[in-house]
């Protein structure tokens, strides 16, 4: 029941995550005002957050950590990953191009992430 609850929390988290950078991607390349919007600027982090408690409560519920299971691992440092490409891109970035590669970098680690949730595999595309 509470592996059941935790699972659905962590799947509605991901999904909101993706909506939420995909939407300030867009807002990013427009040069919105609305990326300064105060909601904007909080619901990510708390989502993010919910996210990554519910990963942990995952990995510990099922007993799979990262550092000892290869395709955690491979999602702990993608996750890095993806964490710094989206700063480059909805903050730190210096230029608009560099941001949007940066924004473009992100989403396909992001697929890299998902695939190798599903997969339990850490080279996915490779098999």
């Amino acid at each position: 029941m509470a592996y059941t609850l935790i699972k659905q929390i962590h799947l509605a988290t991901i999904a909101i995550t993706l909506a939420l950078f995909l939407l300030r991607g867009f807002w990013m390349m427009a040069e919105s005002k609305r990326l300064q919007a105060r909601w904007v600027r909080i619901a990510p982090h708390v989502n993010d957050s919910l996210l990554l408690a519910s990963g942990i409560a995952l990995a510990v519920l099922l007993q799979q950590y990262p550092l000892v299971h290869g395709w955690l691992t491979a999602k702990f440092f993608a996750l890095i990953a993806y964490i710094l490409l989206g700063t480059v891109a909805l903050k730190r970035g210096r230029t608009r191009g560099l941001r949007i590669a940066a924004w473009v970098l992100a989403l396909l680690v992001f697929g890299y992430l998902v695939t190798v949730a599903r997969t339990h595999d850490p080279l996915p595309f490779l098999r």
